[in-house]
């Protein structure tokens, strides 16, 4: 779990694992803007996938455009991680919004 941590780009993990406690928080205190941090998550995720395919086309550049097929897919696995991990926050952001509006009824 470590690994894929740093793999996922250490600045937008962190980012995102600090919005996954804004929205834990959000909630079960029932603030009204968790549905933004939930929103923010998948944007985050979304953002650090871009940044990361963006480096991996300058990595490809920068070796003349010669690529193996096994670099290329490896590089695309790895620029998913943050997209993953935001998600799987707005879905945990999903079921927690079904679960309290259960609750409250």
């Amino acid at each position: 779990m470590v690994t894929l941590f740093f793999q996922g780009g250490p600045l937008f993990m962190s980012l995102l694992t600090l919005i996954l406690l804004g929205v834990i928080y959000t909630h079960f205190t029932r603030k009204p803007y968790s549905n933004t941090l939930g929103v923010m998550a998948l944007v985050m995720g979304v953002l650090g996938q871009c940044i990361g395919l963006y480096d991996m086309f300058i990595g490809i550049e920068s070796m003349g455009g010669e690529v193996s097929g096994a670099l290329l897919a490896g590089g695309l696995k790895v620029s998913m991680i943050s997209t993953l991990y935001g998600l799987l926050i707005y879905s945990l952001h999903l079921l927690l919004t079904l679960f309290i509006s259960k609750q409250s009824k």
